[in-house]
């Protein structure tokens, strides 16, 4: 199963805004978008999770390797615009503290 991932830039990111559901269905599916824009030497990725209704640890363990690889390749990753709900999991999981999280795009394009 596919997951729809919109595309915008923005002050020299990439933000990718992924859809619906993400869980271990898609996974496979996001993490290989997530990967070829890292492989293709993106430095800064946003994931705006606006229109995101729900990420299981699946999602989560993408964003986990792509944090890893983006600071390897010393880039950057932020999360942003979450849900409470989404965002709970983030901090009772202890992800807050690997990806930075912040309430709006703006927010989240400072991040260094």
């Amino acid at each position: 199963m596919n997951i729809e991932v919109a595309e915008e830039r923005e002050d020299g990111a990439l933000i990718l805004l992924p859809v619906g559901r993400l869980d271990s269905a898609n996974a496979r599916a996001f993490e290989s978008i997530v990967m070829e824009h890292i492989g293709n030497d993106e430095r800064k990725l946003i994931f705006d999770f606006g229109r995101l209704s729900f990420i299981s640890s699946s999602g989560m363990r993408v964003l986990l390797i792509a944090a890893k690889r983006l600071s390897a390749n010393e880039g950057t990753i932020a999360l942003c615009n979450m849900q409470d709900h989404i965002e709970e999991v983030f901090r009772v999981s202890g992800f807050d503290q690997i990806i930075p999280i912040r309430d709006s795009r703006q927010a989240a394009l400072e991040v260094s």
